[in-house]
């Protein structure tokens, strides 16, 4: 027990800082249960002052050293953002006592009937709750399988943005992932309506155990109401009569009244369809978490296209091209997913689709771009035909290689939405090779200069796009006509080419809810302000935390981004190493900037509290920076950027490769492009004038001190050579 227990050393709180909190067990309770007690307290340990659940376990209700520590040890092993976060616990005076992160909404039973939680909500916590128990079934790849054995509504606990957390792990059993049941248990646990009928009468539990409660929560959540009901001292179960309700097409009678009009049909079937299969009396034929996910995944897609996407109103006419199997008789939300996911249109050369707003996006066959291939290509001419299940085209035209190392395209849209700015990108593959980084050159008829693609994403597909061109849409037919060179991107595999909407996703600072984004420990921080924080009202010092101010004798920017999450600027100074740079003052920067890099690589080494982060949360490290006027590269070169510490090496551009754009109106050539997606390794231009590029992401947790890394910086053909730093920025991701 002493190696045990000093494993978990770090998570330690002390009893009189508990009593402090919940003025002694007097009062600040929050709910109780089979375990005890629950109260809501703030603690100033180890990370800062922060709200928390303190739940004290009682011996008197069945809880003992053994559930105890087996909670400790799943928790603190295992970390998802579907799990409960254990953030320390208590063990004196004879008191067993755990200590969690604090979940403003409650538990999930509690708003089983609140016509407010509406049924895109509860589909989301649904999927929330089985991507967690996906989770500890398979305890994310070590080899371990968790079956919790109380799975029920009041064990989802809903934080303060409606995330869903499983919680109470004291009954969980934790078995090798191979073994197919965990045993034989002559004291069979569980609640009455959740517990598994085949784990009651054999004593066998499996992961199938957890799947069947879970089914009886997703009828609870369908129904609006508990699996049982208690009258005269007796309780009884409903699932029964759910279960009947399902086989005989009656649902609509058990369903959540205020629910009915909120559905989309498919959405409806697909749910209950899975939570009716959940509850099959022989575990071998309910399905696995990781296909329960799946269906929920599904079931919340066709509820947002019934919410969000509108049908364009020439879409009966594109019905009458498709090359699918008719469409014009299926109904509405199906006939959404299909334009959604996609279709075949103008006898299978174009590929279309609808995204969540309605706006139309469309690629072109390459063999409908191609003015040199006739219907059957020749040996004369400069392109390989391909058409292989490894290289799976949308297209019954299937996809092309360049011979050569230039080839010429037409393009002519059909469909597109007027006045929306589109991207036009290259869909393509590169054989035997899933590099990111491809250079390929490409130029608009009549245009004397070439243009550069350098950036490829991968989509779910697996197909890789290059961006081409930018232009704002008139009508719904454009005519492209493009050269390529690929003389530095050999083994080119061209599906099509595509044309898809960019739209500017504004950013609003909502006024709600900002007594919750304040940081819990927000006391803490003001105390390291360079010249003090002064507020009236803790509204105002919410938006001078949203503002910023400087921290650690100037050396820090301390903020919150829009959804409360802890944002932190680090000088230049703090990061690099001095000697190596000049130090200069800019007008508008919050700190003195690190001028003139004289050298092909350089070190970037910081360290700070992890409380100036939020604890579990995705961050992107950002280097702020300049580069000279006149900087040399129409190409430029990557940087290379080594992880000292992980180990990992990727590459980084400094200079944005541009992407041209088309003015489709020769008397408005000015356009100001829309907000592009940002991606890893390529460059930003901020709104103060200086840029960015993110290179490095991390996981924040709740048990480090400290924040640090070392990062190597390596300019190809010296491609460092003049930038300035101005600092680094952390922020969520």
């Amino acid at each position: 027990m002493e190696s045990f227990t000093k494993e978990f050393e770090r998570l330690k709180i002390r009893l009189d800082e508990i009593r402090l909190a919940t003025d002694d067990f007097k009062t600040k309770a929050i709910g109780s249960g089979g375990f005890g007690m629950v109260y809501g307290g703030e603690l100033s340990c180890f990370k800062g002052r922060r709200k928390v659940a303190i739940k004290c376990l009682s011996s008197k209700h069945g809880q003992g050293g053994l559930e105890f520590w087996d909670e400790i040890t799943i928790l603190a092993r295992h970390t998802h953002e579907n799990l409960v976060t254990l953030l320390g616990f208590c063990i004196e005076g004879g008191k067993m006592i755990l200590v969690y992160e604090y979940a403003s909404n409650g538990s999930l039973d509690r708003h089983l009937s609140s016509p407010d939680f509406t049924w895109t909500r509860r589909l989301k916590t649904c999927l929330d709750t089985a991507r967690g128990l996906s989770y500890l079934h398979d305890a994310s790849g070590t080899k371990e399988r968790i079956i919790h054995r109380d799975i029920k509504s009041s064990n989802i606990l809903l934080d303060a943005n409606w995330n869903a957390k499983v919680s109470d792990m004291g009954l969980s059993k934790i078995a090798p992932a191979n073994q197919q049941h965990m045993g034989n248990f002559s004291d069979v646990v569980g609640t009455t309506g959740y517990c598994d009928p085949y784990y009651l009468k054999t004593k066998f539990l499996t992961k199938e155990s957890d799947v069947y409660s879970f089914g009886v929560l997703l009828f609870e959540v369908l129904c609006g109401r508990l699996c049982f009901e208690k009258s005269n001292g007796q309780v009884k179960v409903i699932v029964p009569k759910w279960k009947q309700s399902y086989k005989q097409n009656k649902l609509q009678e058990i369903i959540f009244d205020d629910l009915k009009q909120q559905m989309d049909p498919t959405s409806l079937k697909i749910y209950s369809d899975i939570a009716f299969k959940c509850l099959q009396e022989s575990p071998e034929e309910r399905p696995l978490m990781p296909d329960v996910v799946e269906e929920l995944e599904t079931a919340l897609q066709y509820q947002e296209l019934h919410e969000r996407l509108i049908l364009p109103e020439d879409y009966k006419e594109m019905l009458m091209i498709t090359e699918e199997h008719p469409l014009n008789n299926i109904p509405e939300t199906e006939l959404k997913m299909r334009l959604f996911k996609g279709t075949l249109l103008n006898r299978g050369k174009t590929w279309f689709s609808l995204n969540m707003d309605g706006e139309h996006c469309e690629m072109i066959s390459i063999a409908e771009c191609l003015p040199s291939i006739a219907s059957e290509p020749s040996a004369s001419e400069p392109w390989h035909y391909v058409l292989s299940s490894e290289y799976n085209s949308r297209f019954k035209a299937g996809c092309y290689e360049p011979l050569g190392t230039e080839f010429k395209t037409n393009v002519r849209t059909q469909f597109l939405s007027p006045q929306i700015t589109y991207t036009v990108n290259l869909v393509f593959k590169i054989k035997k090779n899933r590099k990111q980084y491809i250079v390929i050159e490409h130029k608009l008829e009549g245009e004397k200069r070439t243009s550069y693609a350098f950036l490829s994403g991968e989509r779910e597909d697996g197909w890789l796009t290059a961006e081409l061109y930018q232009f704002t849409s008139e009508q719904r037919t454009v005519g492209l006509e493009i050269m390529f060179y690929t003389k530095y991107c050999p083994n080119l595999l061209v599906e099509g080419i595509e044309f898809r909407p960019e739209k500017m996703q504004p950013i609003s600072v909502k006024e709600t809810y900002w007594k919750q984004k304040l940081p819990e420990d927000y006391e803490d921080i003001i105390k390291w302000s360079e010249d003090g924080v002064r507020w009236e009202t803790t509204k105002d010092l919410y938006y001078i935390f949203c503002k910023g101010f400087l921290i650690n004798h100037g050396e820090a920017w301390f903020s919150l981004d829009k959804d409360g999450k802890k944002c932190l600027m680090l000088s230049a100074r703090a990061a690099l190493q001095e000697s190596k740079w000049k130090w200069i003052s800019v007008a508008g920067t919050r700190f003195e900037v690190a001028d003139y890099c004289d050298l092909p690589k350089f070190g970037i080494f910081f360290k700070f509290r992890s409380e100036l982060l939020s604890p579990e949360t995705t961050y992107g490290t950002y280097l702020v920076y300049k580069l000279p006027e006149g900087y040399k590269y129409v190409k430029p070169p990557p940087v290379q950027v080594v992880d000292k510490d992980s180990k990992e090496v990727h590459d980084i551009f400094l200079r944005t490769p541009q992407t041209p754009v088309i003015s489709c109106n020769v008397k408005n050539k000015a356009f100001s492009p829309c907000n592009r997606p940002k991606t890893k390794g390529l460059p930003n231009l901020r709104s103060d004038g200086w840029m960015e590029v993110q290179v490095r992401e991390f996981q924040t947790n709740t048990t480090s001190k400290w924040i640090s890394t070392c990062l190597k910086l390596s300019g190809y053909d010296m491609g460092l050579i003049g930038i300035t730093v101005q600092c680094l920025e952390f922020r969520p991701i």
